[in-house]
């Protein structure tokens, strides 16, 4: 075993490590005249800026029991304002169509925020199918059917032999057009099918490597080949597998982001619309990055934490 000195070693080093790389990234900044603007990424992520109340015609402002109301000119029905945090007009001041009469103090999710929330969610639901589809052509691809196994195999070949990209384009111009898809929906489908191939032979090899004495010992004890599948061989082969599913699904995770090229907003189009309104690039994509490692590192330490528990069970 390690003593308690030489861990504390390893870890400095680690730490001097990760310093000097940092510093390697702002010398590097400085080495072309960069000017870091971090305040500039702020509200693209959650703005705290003041909004704005706008009039909804012409009119006089009047002023009564803390309430703004706006009396139009050509309606009888007023405009009330109760909420609001600063007022730009005065009691009797006359309004035109879309004058600002007030504004209010509120918090909203930026582009950058709402580009993060688009991507959790394409990415998780596509994993949720592509699990699905992953233990359907598993077991096809050890199926003793023939034709079967054929099916199987020609979906797993040809969806790991082609691109991801062109399937996106495939799926949204051509089969999206036949069945009326939307583009979240597109994307779902072209993110399950491709990751669904890889967790098929993730999970045919975790089968595979199950000694066929336990197959043997569970149809000898009664049970039917769905029986000993479902209790005996899935529940060890999974155990076996969490590892490069874990990998997959990261990798499912990042591949969302070529979704953007069917407009769907998610964190890396989000990403691409900031750096050209912000003129702050390297803030932009280091914090891109930073979240995609934040969803990334969350998932794998849960399938970690899953991975300890089915170990102590054993």
């Amino acid at each position: 075993m390690q003593s308690k000195s030489s861990r504390w070693v390893g870890h400095g080093i680690y730490v001097l490590i990760m310093i000097m790389m940092i510093g390697a990234i702002y010398g590097a900044g400085k080495s072309i005249n960069y000017n870091w603007h971090w305040d500039r990424l702020w509200p693209y992520v959650i703005n705290t800026d003041m909004q704005d109340i706008r009039a909804e015609g012409d009119g006089t402002a009047v002023l009564k029991d803390n309430k703004l109301i706006i009396q139009f000119d050509q309606s009888d029905t007023p405009q009330v304002i109760q909420n609001y945090s600063r007022l730009t007009v005065s009691d009797g001041d006359t309004i035109y169509l879309g004058d600002t009469v007030a504004q209010v103090s509120q918090w909203r999710f930026g582009p950058i925020a709402t580009g993060l929330w688009v991507t959790i969610k394409i990415s998780f639901i596509s994993l949720f199918f592509a699990i699905f589809l992953g233990l359907i052509f598993g077991l096809m691809r050890i199926s003793k059917n023939h034709t079967a196994r054929d099916l199987s195999l020609t979906y797993v070949e040809l969806i790991r032999g082609t691109p991801l990209l062109v399937q996106i384009f495939i799926v949204y111009f051509f089969i999206g057009t036949v069945l009326d898809f939307d583009r979240f929906t597109a994307g779902v489908v072209a993110l399950s099918v491709f990751t669904g191939a890889y967790v098929a032979e993730i999970i045919r090899a975790g089968i595979q490597a199950i000694p066929t004495g336990q197959m043997e010992a569970a149809r000898s004890l009664g049970m039917n080949y769905a029986q000993a599948m479902i209790y005996i061989i899935l529940p060890q082969a999974m155990k076996k597998t969490l590892p490069p599913l874990a990998g997959q699904f990261i990798n499912l995770i990042k591949d969302s982001s070529l979704v953007s090229v069917i407009s769907i907003t998610d964190l890396t189009k989000a990403g691409r619309e900031v750096v050209s309104g912000s003129f702050a690039p390297f803030e932009v994509w280091f914090t891109v990055a930073a979240l995609y490692l934040v969803v990334t590192g969350s998932l794998s330490w849960a399938i970690q934490r899953l991975e300890k528990r089915l170990s102590a069970s054993d």
